[in-house]
């Protein structure tokens, strides 16, 4: 895989990042600024979003059919994904070239052209403008320019790619392969979930009042699932004692994945014995089908939780099957939208399954609703002290444990990454 840095590469705004260094290489103390500022925000407009990184649009079984679109954003950019009529993938800003507005304004459909409700002007499926009303005038009034060239004003076209289903768009140039971009760590485990077609069951949307990133952190942090989610805690299905995978792309440490692997030995002890609040022996469902879980891989995990920087989060928890994908939309504002899929040959009684388990996650999911209630408690809690630093160092004298839940070793390795992609060098080597 290749790495997202490039040495010597020419600062893309004007950021002075020397007073916003992170105070130590290993990632260990973040500044909470990293949460609050317009300024870091920006900049990460340019150098993740619109730099040599790929952004996950959707997923292929969304946009079947020839002139099938969905609206979306990389970063908070408004982009479209199309098929075009030739049935190849297409991807465009969402931006009309005569005066800026917004040009596709419904979330999907499918339509061959694209029309600019302001002044009318119409695009094709890849972005190409096909015409603009009244160019050349009408009854002598003048129109458009004679060097007017509708070929100069086609909408700005991204580079997209797809793998395994999961399409990907890039701003840059510079960025590798998608299919390198992803790495030899990371690509078995997408493949494990994406190994057949999908079919596209629908999406959930959410608001979180907080920063991005601190749900990037949560999806890296194995250590809070069983003491902050009850219901992961109480039914087994994701508990300390377990067997665990968790391990980054052995580059910059901007994607990784937490495996939780299923055993039927029980571990209540742990959680009994030091009277944690996320396991209670007296909570019991009066309907325990949605805890079922249907072997399909020959590694039988609870869990698979599979973070892609900078916008995506692939998840199998139990038979429920979702591509996450997160949508900054400012400092302290995120979108967080579940895409739920399940395979085009499952059985009826295996689908039924997949939808009822649909509640685990979610605005309202039994497991995933405390996440974004934490990360608004961090962004509140931390917004006035900026140059205060959290402390990440669970498991940090043995960061080569990768069987163990009870870690923050992927936490300190994405900021490690995510300074070097932001060009914010630490100011001190660790110690």
């Amino acid at each position: 895989m290749s790495s997202l840095h490039t040495p010597g590469a020419p600062e893309q705004n004007a950021l002075d990042t020397e007073g916003l260094a992170f105070p130590r290489a290993d990632g260990s103390r973040v500044p909470y600024r990293v949460f609050h500022s317009q300024e870091i925000y920006d900049r990460e407009q340019e150098r993740i979003f619109r730099g040599p990184t790929w952004s996950f649009l959707g997923l292929e079984a969304e946009i079947k059919a020839a002139g099938d679109y969905k609206s979306t954003f990389i970063g908070d950019t408004p982009v479209v994904m199309t098929r075009t009529v030739d049935g190849s993938l297409a991807c465009w800003v969402n931006r009309c070239a005569h005066r800026g507005a917004m040009v596709c304004r419904a979330l999907r459909g499918n339509a061959t052209s694209h029309n600019c409700v302001y002044h009318q002007w119409s695009y094709d499926s890849t972005g190409k403008l096909l015409g603009v009303p009244f160019r050349r005038g009408q009854k002598g009034m003048a129109g458009m320019p004679k060097d007017f060239a509708l070929g100069d004003h086609n909408l700005r076209s991204l580079r997209v790619a797809s793998y395994r289903g999961l399409v990907f768009a890039s701003f840059s140039d510079a960025a590798p392969s998608l299919e390198d971009y992803l790495g030899p760590v990371m690509r078995p485990y997408i493949e494990r979930i994406f190994c057949k077609p999908v079919e596209y069951l629908g999406c959930t949307r959410q608001y979180s009042r907080s920063n991005w990133k601190l749900y990037v952190e949560n999806v890296k942090d194995p250590y809070h699932a069983s003491l902050l989610h009850l219901f992961h805690t109480t039914f087994n299905i994701f508990r300390v004692g377990m067997k665990a995978r968790c391990v980054d792309d052995g580059v910059d440490g901007l994607h990784s994945i937490i495996l939780a692997i299923k055993e039927e030995a029980q571990n209540e002890a742990a959680y009994r014995d030091q009277n944690i609040r996320s396991y209670d022996e007296g909570f019991h469902l009066q309907d325990d089908s949605i805890l079922a879980l249907t072997p399909e891989y020959e590694l039988v995990a609870t869990n698979h939780i599979q973070p892609i920087f900078p916008q995506l989060v692939i998840q199998q928890i139990h038979n429920t099957l979702v591509a996450r994908q997160l949508l900054p939309k400012g400092p302290d504002h995120f979108e967080l939208v579940f895409h739920f899929f399940g395979y085009e040959d499952d059985t009826p009684e295996l689908r039924r399954l997949r939808i009822k388990q649909a509640n685990l996650v979610g605005p309202a999911g039994y497991i995933s609703m405390e996440d974004t209630e934490v990360t608004e408690l961090v962004q509140k809690g931390t917004f006035r002290d900026g140059d205060a630093t959290s402390v990440i160092e669970m498991a940090k004298d043995q960061p080569e444990q990768e069987n163990t839940l009870i870690t923050e070793t992927l936490i300190r390795h994405f900021w490690r990454g995510y300074s070097k992609l932001m060009g914010m060098t630490p100011s001190e080597v660790a110690r």
